[in-house]
């Protein structure tokens, strides 16, 4: 039987929001317990433009310089669009961190011009302390690389475009 009232409930979850919002917080989950098989579990997500940020701030990694300044003055002539909508794009089929090579200092798994095979390893995303292999669903060459090394992702965030 429950002790609280479902008004403290709500005036609590108004409180989490808002201190997500104030902190600049994109998730936040909180269990509140009230006592045995009483308790309330709660999860407030900010829908940032994650997906539009990517695509405003494209990087491209292990190029040589001039191609990097190329690309940059492509991107900035090209109108945005939203990588994730690209029918080559490789997503994340989770949340967690993104390495593009192996270990610090070595060479990445793939780069743009590079061409993959279906099931070579594109890049790693790191999951609650698991390394999990992110493999290419398909043969093709990688047109562009979407996320930065070490960067957090969310699930089905655009990783790379693979054509």
């Amino acid at each position: 039987m429950r002790k609280h009232s479902p008004e403290s409930d709500v005036a609590f979850i108004a409180a989490l929001a808002e201190l997500l919002n104030k902190n600049d917080l994109t998730e936040l989950s909180v269990k509140r317990d009230y006592g045995p098989d009483d308790s309330l579990d709660v999860r407030v997500v900010k829908q940032s433009n994650i997906v539009q940020m990517a695509a405003a701030a494209p990087v491209v990694q292990h190029q040589a310089a001039p191609m990097v300044a190329a690309a940059a003055s492509a991107a900035a002539q090209a109108p945005l669009e939203d990588p994730a909508q690209h029918p080559g794009a490789v997503t994340s089929p989770m949340v967690g961190t993104v390495y593009l090579s192996a270990e610090p200092g070595a060479a990445a798994f793939v780069s743009v011009g590079s061409t993959v095979t279906e099931g070579q390893t594109v890049l790693i995303i790191e999951a609650m302390k698991t390394m999990n292999h992110i493999h290419a669903p398909r043969a093709g060459t990688v047109k562009r690389i979407v996320v930065s090394d070490g960067q957090a992702v969310e699930y089905g965030a655009p990783l790379l475009i693979i054509e």
